[in-house]
């Protein structure tokens, strides 16, 4: 999380010292309209920062994923970034068309303004072409602006349908390019020729390619591969299916605990889950341990059958189980037991055994006598120490039944895959018992 944090914090307050390099005059506007047109620029500055930034996340690209800590915590920055886009976008827009109404009303004197002066010898064509534009881009920015806003917010409402969602979130990048227009066009024209400009151009041009990639549909296209559904098996008692997916080529291999997207109906745009299985490259089948959380996954049962054609595209994840504690503690939550099946799995078919002390902590308020006598039979060949946590039965778990059944604690490293609300919890609980921040790891596997 310090790494979203940062990186919101530091991108926002980089693009705004560099906006107030190129323009240090505005510390001595003293008349409204001046200072309204200033914060203008510096609030359609940021919000086309945090559009650009999230739509290059979009694309799902590699190499900042190990910094941040998995493609997880990638797509919460980019929530974040729709987030923070969205208040700076509404702003700059109450910056732009708040003074006409008040003009309107009669609260603001309409500013005195002469003939516009014909264009000296020292003006460029680059420059007269942006300004005889200015009209149309504010026009059509304008548009863009509804647009996106109203996609933005229907990304953040959970019970809008995943399908639709999938379908309407890629409108966002045409309209994104409709609004780099409206930043080329409106940007003060000397302003290109700082470091700001210079940050502009690299944000709009990066942006740019990946909402064409977005519009194209050729998202991570490099990493995706064609499967077939092997088999399912459906666990009544928990609600969920099994999914065995052949990958007879093209699978780079994975590590237990991370993710893949699948594809299996086009029109539903391709789902994150949880890779269930070790990855030992002979028998080339992934696992998938799907929950019905949603119309998609409560489908699944009826949708998915043995010969069905599916991509796979991945994997993700940094959830991979590397520190350096001499004991670990996992807890998962109902279905974020998936994650850990995967590490049993590896550990029994490398060792037979877990190189270190391990106890796996599975809380669920549903339950299955077949799904979890596979598990206590997963943790056994492990050699994990296996707590199965029954709500009806148990309670809840919290922190000081951990610490209760683990006294070692205090040198463990804890993993945590389960509901959001349940994580944060913990991470207070054992916070406040004095464990480090860096050896409490969750996976945010919330992408929306």
């Amino acid at each position: 999380m310090r790494a979203i944090k940062v990186s919101l914090t530091g991108l926002l307050a980089g693009a705004a010292l560099l906006w107030v390099a190129a323009e240090p005059g505005v510390f001595e506007v003293s008349a409204f309209f001046p200072l309204r047109n200033a914060m203008a620029q510096l609030t359609g500055v940021l919000a086309i920062t945090c559009m650009s930034v999230a739509m290059v996340l979009a694309v799902r690209p590699r190499w900042p994923e190990r910094w941040f800590g998995g493609l997880d915590r990638m797509y919460r920055l980019h929530k974040w970034l729709g987030i923070s886009a969205l208040v700076l976008a509404v702003t700059h827009w109450l910056w732009a068309k708040g003074p006409k109404w008040a003009v309107g009303l009669g609260l603001l004197e309409r500013p005195q303004r002469g003939p516009r002066p014909a264009p000296g010898p020292d003006v460029s064509q680059i420059q007269q072409t942006l300004q005889s534009l200015r009209g149309t881009a504010e026009g059509v920015g304008e548009w863009a602006f509804y647009g996106a806003a109203a996609l933005m917010v229907l990304a953040l409402i959970k019970w809008f349908p995943y399908r639709w969602f999938f379908k309407t979130h890629r409108i966002l990048a045409a309209t994104y390019l409709v609004l780099v227009f409206h930043a080329v066009v409106l940007l003060n024209y000397a302003d290109w020729a700082t470091p700001l400009g210079v940050l502009m151009a690299v944000q709009l041009v990066a942006g740019s390619v990946a909402a064409v990639i977005v519009l194209l549909r050729k998202v991570a296209v490099t990493r995706r591969i064609q499967g077939t559904v092997a088999h399912t098996v459906y666990y009544p008692g928990v609600r969920t299916l099994e999914a065995a997916v052949d990958v007879p080529h093209g699978w780079p291999g994975h590590r237990a605990g991370q993710f893949a997207f699948v594809t299996a109906d086009p029109a539903d745009g391709p789902h994150p889950y949880t890779i269930a299985s070790s990855w030992a490259g002979s028998n080339n089948r992934l696992t998938f341990i799907i929950k019905e959380l949603g119309d998609h996954t409560a489908r699944l049962r009826d949708t998915l059958h043995d010969g069905l054609p599916v991509t796979v595209e991945g994997p993700y994840g940094c959830f991979t189980f590397e520190d350096d504690a001499p004991q670990q503690i996992w807890v998962g939550g109902g279905i974020g037991i998936t994650p850990f099946v995967a590490r049993l799995k590896d550990l029994a078919a490398r060792s037979g055994a877990a190189p270190r002390t391990v106890h796996l902590f599975h809380t669920t308020a549903d339950h299955d006598a077949v799904a979890l006598e596979k598990l206590r039979a997963d943790a056994a060949a492990a050699g994990v120490t296996l707590h199965v946590m029954i709500d009806s039965r148990d309670g809840r778990l919290d922190g000081a039944k951990i610490r209760a059944l683990v006294p070692e604690w205090r040198s463990a490293s804890l993993w945590f895959c389960g509901p959001a609300g349940f994580g944060k919890a913990l991470r207070s609980d054992f916070s406040a018992c004095g464990l480090p921040a860096g050896r409490f790891h969750q996976e945010l596997f919330a992408l929306r």
